[in-house]
């Protein structure tokens, strides 16, 4: 008998600097995802902490460092705080939709808006109609773009306000990358709206986690994952509930006013492949 999922061939990338920590480098392991098999390939690697860019599966392999810690939300135990019901109220008028995993230039001109705003300088601000269609469309596992529209007026589609490249997995879903409009002063927390959503579309389709990609303790502008209880690390024993007492501390430094925040644009999130050199 074969097995049904042939061993990858893993690699592993250059040291570069780390976007997340002054002064670490990172470092990463990757193998190519292709094939009948890639959705069970994928699906075996997320559950031990890798995250899918196109066709790569990838995850942290630093030599100094283990401060990426992949997190996941308990999609069928979650309970909003009330910050996050309003957020879900502010924002319930939105018309979501399940789209097939093709670029759109509506789409493009949103994620424009939203790296000029949340990442300028950063590795993705250049990208490109065509790095934005390779980064959704290049996809050989079951996915989706959510997108989030206002309400129409007739026959005619609302103003596209947020969208996520969502992949589908048998435990759960993961959010592969989300952009949305920053400048819209009347719909704040876009950003959290989209992932409660996902908490929420998990439960309805009985999916137990919400995968949310690393979780980077000592960054501040990855502490907005902690927010979502309850939450899930993964350890060198597999994955474990982060302790309540834990949550709220970390919610709580999560949550200090803006001002006493670093106001330092924050780093891209990974949507290229570029760093991805596969052998032949």
């Amino acid at each position: 008998m074969t097995a049904p999922i042939r061993f990858p061939r893993f690699f592993v990338t250059s040291p570069a600097p780390c976007p997340y920590l002054p002064g670490k480098s990172e470092r990463k392991v990757f193998t190519e995802l292709r094939g009948e098999s890639a959705d069970e390939l994928n699906e075996a690697l997320g559950r031990i902490g890798f995250r899918r860019s196109q066709t790569v599966a990838y995850r942290p392999s630093c030599l100094d460092c283990q401060a990426c810690v992949s997190v996941r939300v308990v999609a069928d135990e979650f309970k909003p705080s009330s910050s996050q019901k309003r957020t879900m109220k502010a924002n319930d008028d939105l018309v979501v939709s399940e789209c097939r995993p093709w670029a759109t230039d509506e789409q493009y001109e949103l994620l424009r808006k939203y790296l000029a705003h949340r990442h300028p300088g950063g590795g993705m601000a250049e990208m490109d109609e065509s790095d934005f269609a390779d980064m959704v469309e290049h996809t050989p596992v079951s996915s989706y773009v959510v997108e989030y529209r206002e309400p129409g007026v007739g026959s005619e589609p609302g103003r596209l306000v947020g969208a996520c490249l969502t992949d589908i997995q048998g435990d759960g879903l993961s959010m592969i990358y989300s952009f949305y409009d920053p400048e819209i002063e009347d719909r704040a927390g876009l950003g959290n709206f989209i992932i409660l959503d996902h908490i929420r579309r998990a439960g309805a389709h009985g999916l137990p986690y919400v995968y949310l990609g690393y979780w980077v303790e000592g960054s501040d502008r990855m502490q907005y994952k902690v927010r979502y209880r309850p939450l899930e690390r993964l350890t060198r024993g597999g994955w474990e509930r982060m302790p309540e007492f834990e949550q709220k501390r970390l919610i709580a430094a999560a949550t200090r006013p803006r001002e006493q925040r670093d106001s330092e644009p924050l780093p891209a999130k990974d949507g290229s492949q570029r760093e991805y050199k596969l052998a032949d």
